[in-house]
């Protein structure tokens, strides 16, 4: 009984880490390598089948980011966010961009897919014809 035919580990691995590596990079050289974990999950999103496992692909993808927002690694919070509800907000809302932006990826993938399609199905109509045959 095998569930998880469908799911490239492969990208999600990979989409982690990178996600994982750019905020480490932040930490340690420039703050402006913060943003590009974002290609991580966009990885992780465009490497998966449809946009229903892109989007869980995203999300499990974010799970590095918040472990290293909760050891300091994205600068340290006060107020409302050293609570407990404050805690769950956040680790929601990192989860919740996370889905968001491998849906982004899967949407961009199945996009393409569709464009190549079309383009494939009028490079065999019309004067171009006999040129694609050789």
């Amino acid at each position: 009984m095998r569930k998880f035919t469908n799911v490239n580990f492969k990208a999600l691995i990979f989409g982690a880490a990178i996600a994982g590596a750019f905020i480490l990079f932040g930490y340690q050289f420039w703050d402006w390598f913060y943003p590009f974990s974002a290609i991580g999950l966009l990885y992780a999103g465009y490497g998966q089948d449809n946009i229903k496992l892109g989007t869980i692909a995203g999300a499990i993808a974010s799970t590095p980011i918040i472990v290293l927002t909760f050891q300091g690694y994205m600068g340290t919070f006060e107020g409302f966010f050293l609570t407990e509800d404050g805690i769950m907000a956040l680790t929601i809302l990192i989860l919740a961009v996370g889905a968001f932006v491998g849906l982004v990826g899967a949407w961009t993938k199945r996009s393409r897919v569709k464009a190549l399609e079309e383009y494939e199905k009028k490079q065999k109509i019309g004067k171009n014809k006999k040129k694609n045959k050789k």
